[in-house]
């Protein structure tokens, strides 16, 4: 099933940014001083289980305004399925170091930036990674990468199709973190969000019915390396038809019928008009709801200067338990 089809994504003109939490310079020290606590207490390395455990211990230092925050959208995501924290910091007193370029970006070593994104995810539930993507790392870079710049994927930087992230796995996450560390210089890279919450009321019965039913196959992301299975079939639409959960890639997601292939269109037609998009900032933690949310990106031009945007990106799942046949030795890492 080739991925190299032309995509098209016109912001709607009432395109806006999700509501946001702007942290204070107060809070923001707090944070600083929660990642040291951890940056002192262990040398060990992000993907280390010892690290994971520090971190999420540390978590529950976090101000009070972020706590309840997570806590509130972890019970109910709302109408947007996105919440947006300010004004976090990335660094204390280091500089930030030239953005990525390689194939594969992760981080590795403890920073200020990778530990507060983990330990923020790490109150919505649990953190987790895909061996099969980019080596199975917790804390991973999205980043333009040279020669993949048509990729649907987080390396590309042509538009970047709405999706749930890895709507493909049977153990997807349920949230998505993405913290701007270096903003995009030129200002054209914008998250783009829609939400099934959103676009179901400019839906009709009928179409509902159609994405409800098994009609439809996705493959995984290029991220996933060679990986070539693609899903048994399904619904896009999953569960209650007055709220459901949405499961699909528009760059990935295959109708098995025109009926079907027309209700896919009238559902990204929905959430197209429904859309919402963000400059992300530095500081700027963005947090998805996997479920209820899509999310893609505007094209950009990157500069390949070190000086191109650069997000930290960490999984979580609300259910360890539900995922631990596909975790060697219990660990946080998904075959």
């Amino acid at each position: 099933m080739p991925r190299t089809q032309e995509h098209t994504l016109t912001l709607p003109p009432t395109a806006a940014a999700p509501d946001a939490i702007v942290l204070t310079d107060a809070e923001r020290a707090e944070l600083v001083t929660v990642a040291t606590a951890v940056l002192r207490a262990t040398p060990a390395l992000i993907d280390d289980p010892a690290w994971l455990d520090t971190v999420r211990d540390a978590s529950a230092a976090l101000p009070r305004t972020v706590l309840a925050a997570l806590r509130r959208f972890r019970h109910d995501a709302g109408p947007d399925g996105v919440l947006l924290l300010r004004n976090m910091p990335v660094v204390a007193d280091e500089p930030l170091p030239e953005t990525p370029t390689v194939p594969g970006s992760v981080e590795r070593v403890p920073a200020v930036a990778s530990t507060l994104v983990t330990a923020a995810m790490i109150q919505l539930g649990e953190v987790i990674a895909y061996r099969s993507e980019k080596t199975g790392a917790l804390v991973q870079n999205v980043v333009p990468v040279p020669g993949s710049e048509r990729s649907q994927s987080n390396a590309g930087s042509v538009l970047l199709e709405l999706h749930v992230e890895n709507a493909f796995h049977d153990n997807k996450p349920d949230y998505v973190g993405l913290l701007c560390v270096r903003e995009d210089p030129t200002g054209d890279a914008k998250l783009c969000t829609s939400s099934v919450r959103r676009a179901l009321p400019l839906l009709s019965e009928h179409t509902v019915s159609v994405l409800a039913a098994p009609r439809f196959l996705t493959e995984p992301p290029p991220s996933f390396g060679d990986l070539n299975s693609v899903t048994p079939a399904h619904p896009v639409l999953v569960g209650d038809p007055r709220d459901p959960n949405i499961l699909v890639d528009f760059a990935a997601t295959h109708p098995l019928d025109d009926e079907a292939k027309a209700a896919l269109g009238e559902l990204r037609e929905a959430l197209m008009r429904t859309m919402s998009a963000l400059a992300l900032r530095v500081g700027d933690l963005a947090v998805v709801d996997n479920r209820l949310a899509v999310h893609g990106r505007t094209s950009f031009t990157p500069r390949y200067d070190g000086q191109d945007r650069w997000l930290h990106r960490v999984y979580a799942h609300l259910d360890h338990r539900r995922s631990r046949v596909d975790r060697k030795g219990g660990g946080a890492v998904l075959n």
